[in-house]
């Protein structure tokens, strides 16, 4: 079967799809992941044909609240400005997906978050069943708080409120690029509420990618959303670390990994004296990872500048991990089963750093407009506790029985 998946985002946005995909390409599919031009390599070292769409992510963040370090990244207005500056990337997605099913002529299409209210239209105008892939659980639901405004909980009845809230916000971003694909595609005009009771009520299922030891499934959930377990990145065939990390990492104890991934962005020369002086002040030892950031304390027997290198190798062979609790940094660090410092800045990533603190594997979340050099400082001591990496271990030895991948399987198959 011709099976089409389509993501948009950051690295943390693309690489559990290569995963996915990876499985499916062995169960004999022909499967096509379409995303940005950057992360082309990383879509075909995963054995899965690539389609580049439109529109880079890193144009978006850096406008983003919460990038300086000096305001908050979550809460109404702050969605409502990622929304607004988000429209540009998102009025030429359609076209893009549109160009992507056109290109692969799929059998089936699997749709991340940001590009489901726009791929559900190509799907429909194809004559092909659809499924959502979500890597965040973004439906109303009262065991917790819109994760879109940072997760915080107001109740069960507040919680749903508010969730339906953020997503009607959210999807008026849509509205116009969803009329306008509807229109190039040949399908009829129908209002945008109708048309989402329709997709995420009807007879296709949303997956979610993530685990129930993480996020338990909530019970006032619709039976079409699912939470089927991780998608791990596809592992890169034939990669070895730079010799200069391989060096550092066994001339002494384990280090602490410090990285905050896609965000920060343009802030690396701010962030890395604070970075120097807690990774000195807490007595570690340290790898900085630059990400979009462009992080750098430069290095010495203490710490150690590194570019990309996949987590799934480095986090086993670290003492903790100091990341901006993305869905996809969380994940990696559970699944090494090493404690966390979470520096949560916008959307979901609160949300995932609360979740990492009741979990047990992280000291309460440090914001990043909270960051300096002593209470990260503070933060990496605390973390290293005993206790911290126990519960690390623990949910790790649960993800390691899990298949994300199966219940996706299974469904695709069933649509020969």
């Amino acid at each position: 079967m011709r099976v089409l998946i389509v993501t948009s985002g950051s690295m943390g946005d693309v690489a559990p799809y290569t995963g996915l995909a990876a499985r499916l390409c062995g169960d004999g599919h022909e499967v096509t992941l379409a995303t940005h031009a950057p992360f082309a390599d990383a879509v075909r070292a995963a054995g899965t044909a690539f389609h580049p769409l439109p529109g880079d992510l890193r144009a978006v963040l850096p406008q983003a609240h919460g990038q300086d370090g000096e305001r908050s990244g979550t809460g109404p207005r702050a969605l409502a400005q990622l929304l607004r500056i988000a429209h540009p990337l998102i009025a030429e997605l359609g076209d893009g997906i549109a160009a992507a099913a056109e290109a692969t002529r799929p059998q089936a299409m699997l749709l991340s978050t940001m590009v489901a209210p726009l791929g559900y239209q190509v799907a429909e105008a194809a004559g092909v069943p659809w499924a959502g892939a979500f890597l965040q659980p973004i439906a109303p639901t009262g065991a917790f708080g819109s994760v879109l405004l940072g997760g915080r909980s107001v109740g069960a009845p507040g919680n749903r409120a508010l969730t339906a809230a953020a997503l009607t916000v959210s999807q008026g971003l849509y509205r116009g690029p969803v009329m306008d694909l509807r229109r190039s595609l040949g399908l009829p005009r129908q209002g945008l509420r109708r048309l989402r009771a329709r997709q995420d009520g009807g007879r296709f299922p949303t997956f979610h990618g993530f685990s129930t030891a993480v996020v338990p499934r909530p019970r006032d959930w619709r039976p079409q959303l699912e939470v089927v377990g991780y998608w791990w990145p596809a592992p890169r065939p034939g990669w070895t670390p730079p010799p200069e990390l391989a060096a550092f990492l066994t001339a002494g104890p384990p280090p602490v990994f410090v990285g905050f991934g896609s965000m920060a962005t343009g802030q690396g020369e701010r962030l890395a004296g604070t970075v120097r002086a807690a990774v000195e002040r807490a007595g570690v030892r340290a790898v900085v990872q630059a990400g979009w950031s462009g992080l750098d304390v430069g290095g010495d027997d203490r710490v150690l500048s590194i570019g990309e290198v996949p987590h799934d190798w480095l986090f086993p062979r670290v003492a903790a991990v100091v990341h901006h609790a993305g869905a996809g940094t969380t994940a990696a660090g559970l699944r090494a089963g090493v404690p966390a410092v979470a520096v949560p800045v916008l959307a979901d990533q609160p949300f995932w750093a609360a979740r990492l603190h009741a979990l047990g594997a992280a000291p309460p979340p440090l914001p990043l407009r909270r960051l300096t050099a002593d209470t990260l400082a503070a933060a990496i001591t605390e973390a290293r506790r005993d206790d911290y990496a126990r519960c690390a271990r623990g949910v790790s030895r649960r993800l390691a029985t899990e298949d994300g991948t199966a219940r996706v399987a299974d469904w695709i198959r069933n649509r020969e």
